[in-house]
């Protein structure tokens, strides 16, 4: 087998230079895990070059014929392929609740939904790179009063300082997407542990930019929110409009405050 045929269904779009592949494999500092998943390898372009850092490199794909050219092309990866679809896998029945980094180039239909499930798996994943489209990785390292800020944005920088690192073009792909790509690096926080109900500040963030366009004291009505914390200035602001640290404090306002 020399080729993998590239799956619309799957969103693949093959990378192509080895130069891109070695950078998005340095994006990893390497500290405070010994193991690296990587996401949707396809044929090993990053693989190739995360194999020759001093860590353990996991790779889980859900496309078989990917998985047996990985098998025939890369030793190293003996009894280290996961063939599984990783947002329906329980990833702790290989790293068994040991850290481990995330990296990859992402298939683009699903890429929020592994930040999201990233995030769920926070406690053990110190620092996660890796291509995204491009507005999607402008959007989850974006700031307060940037029009693709939202809950993305909110949601992992609560956890994670969010680096955007460069633009990958369309020509370095086999076959091209329509859109420019991102790479981006997320490195945990030291204390990533918020002051609040964890539960509880994902709702309100999320209600919140459901609609956005409306002050928080109408976006947040579902809360029961008392009538005299609903006399609270923050009420009169749009979720965009909060920076990160405003909307911890918003859920500690709302948690003190229940009615």
């Amino acid at each position: 087998m020399n080729q993998v045929k590239a799956k619309k269904h799957l969103g693949q779009h093959f990378l192509t230079d080895e130069s891109i592949a070695k950078d998005i494999a340095d994006t990893l500092n390497l500290e405070g895990y010994d193991n690296v998943l990587e996401i949707g390898p396809g044929m090993g372009v990053l693989t190739k070059y995360l194999l020759e850092r001093p860590t353990t490199t996991y790779v889980i794909e859900i496309d078989t014929e990917s998985v047996e050219y990985l098998n025939t092309h890369y030793p190293k990866l003996e009894g280290k392929i996961i063939s599984k679809d990783f947002l329906k896998y329980n990833i702790n029945e290989v790293f068994e609740g040991k850290p481990f980094a995330i990296t990859g180039n992402f298939p683009y239909n699903i890429s929020s939904q592994i930040v999201f499930k990233c995030l769920e798996l926070r406690e053990q994943v110190p620092e996660f790179s890796g291509m995204f489209q491009k507005e999607v990785a402008e959007r989850i390292c974006s700031k307060k009063g940037s029009k693709v800020y939202g809950i993305l944005s909110v949601l992992v920088q609560a956890f994670y300082d969010a680096e955007y690192l460069f633009t990958v073009h369309e020509h370095v792909f086999n076959p091209p997407p329509k859109v420019k790509s991102g790479v981006l690096r997320l490195r945990r926080k030291t204390d990533f542990h918020l002051p609040c109900s964890e539960k509880l500040f994902f709702s309100v963030v999320k209600t919140g930019f459901q609609q956005r366009r409306k002050t928080l004291r109408n976006s947040l009505k579902s809360f029961n929110l008392s009538d005299n914390l609903k006399e609270d200035t923050i009420f009169d602001l749009r979720p965009e409009q909060l920076t990160v640290e405003q909307f911890i404090k918003l859920t500690q306002k709302i948690e003190a405050n229940a009615v």
